[in-house]
């Protein structure tokens, strides 16, 4: 019998405590486009991503028009020593096209380090308004809709991304 009274005191206190804690939610995509630099950064990369494809479509299309120069005019009139030069030629122009578009989109590519370069100051802002918003008013977690695609629900009354904004606009 008292280990029931106990257990059920030690429930009741478990919840009182986690009813306590201090949730709050936050958009943080709403923000990020409620802010200026971030949208004129986000454009100035879009425009450089268009104008390095251009770049890396100049050079597939130079490798593309190279194979059917030599396809349609070329190899048949080409010893096989020649033919097999040829064909290296055009191997190599398409693995210095495919390497010119990893460095720049990939993963550690010069439109990546442009994004880090532009964006990082930004988010670096953004959260530590968010964690001073916290820290301010006695928060003890923050939940981000915005990268949290499985929020289920969430009260109106713990909403604080306009908050948010609000405050860096001061």
């Amino acid at each position: 019998m008292k280990r029931l009274i106990l257990a059920a005191m030690a429930v009741v206190f478990a919840a009182g405590a986690a009813s306590a804690q201090n949730v709050i939610t936050v958009d943080s995509e709403k923000i990020f486009k409620s802010i200026d630099s971030y949208n004129t950064a986000l454009k100035t990369i879009d425009e450089l991503g268009e104008q390095y494809q251009r770049q890396v479509d100049a050079k597939f299309q130079e490798v593309e028009n190279l194979y059917n120069n030599y396809v349609n005019n070329q190899r048949p009139y080409l010893s096989e020593s020649a033919r097999t030069a040829r064909e290296n030629e055009i191997l190599t122009k398409e693995e210095e096209a495919t390497k010119f578009q990893e460095g720049i989109f990939g993963q550690n590519g010069t439109l990546m380090q442009k994004r880090v370069e532009l964006i990082k100051p930004i988010q670096e802002r953004v959260f530590a308004a968010i964690e001073k918003y916290a820290a301010a008013n006695g928060v003890d977690l923050v939940v981000d809709k915005a990268a949290n695609p499985t929020l289920l629900y969430e009260s109106k009354s713990i909403d604080r991304t306009q908050a948010i904004i609000d405050a860096m606009k001061q």
